[in-house]
């Protein structure tokens, strides 16, 4: 069975104040929740070394949306807030236990060392390279470009379920149709999910 693994930690943490590292947890943690029903079973959210956090995906032709649902969740908390993310896909268990912290599979191991040898400016990478990594490192791109506006607006529109129309958008933000459909258009979230709708079809 194969799994994809996602391995982050929170850009410049040392920075931030703790209680904003805190919410910045929390908002993942929140997320890895809301993905349950994309992935059919607990993501295991683990934290990880204080800043640093770890989930395994059912589905791995999700990973990428995924990985872009908890970026877009940590910048709409404010200005440059950013999560880097190594995503890895491998044979192994979607469930090895309560806390990833004791897993040791293939896709573990190569997303754990996918973040490690990160550099700047990247934020997101996939660990397969090739067609798919250079997929990843143009949405990485586009993410990186997102303000916490526009990140607020993108946010529940990556599910890859049932997405909330516009009006409802508005609503929970308290801002106007033509606000948040202008942020979608500068997110460029109609070429993104066109293309994470390839992606996903094409089962990678």
């Amino acid at each position: 069975m194969a799994v994809s693994v996602l391995t982050g930690d929170i850009v410049a943490s040392t920075a931030l104040p703790h209680a904003l590292q805190e919410d910045l947890v929390r908002a993942l943690a929140g997320c890895a929740e809301a993905m349950e029903p994309w992935h059919g079973r607990s993501l295991l959210f683990t934290r990880q070394r204080g800043d640093g956090w770890q989930v395994v995906l059912a589905r791995p032709e999700l990973a990428l949306r995924s990985a872009l649902f908890f970026q877009s969740a940590v910048r709409a908390l404010g200005k440059g807030l950013a999560t880097r993310i190594s995503i890895a896909t491998d044979e192994g268990d979607a469930g090895p236990g309560p806390d990833l912290n004791s897993a040791t599979g293939p896709a573990f191991v190569a997303s754990g060392r996918g973040l490690d040898a990160m550099e700047p400016p990247e934020q997101i990478c996939h660990v397969a390279g090739g067609a798919l990594g250079a997929a990843v490192r143009l949405a990485d791109h586009i993410a990186q470009g997102w303000t916490a506006a526009q990140a607020r607006a993108l946010h529940p529109m990556l599910t890859p379920l049932t997405p909330p129309r516009h009006a409802d958008i508005a609503r929970d933000l308290q801002i106007t149709h033509q606000a948040v459909t202008q942020a979608l258009d500068r997110a460029g979230f109609a070429p993104l999910s066109a293309a994470l709708d390839m992606i996903e079809a094409a089962g990678t």
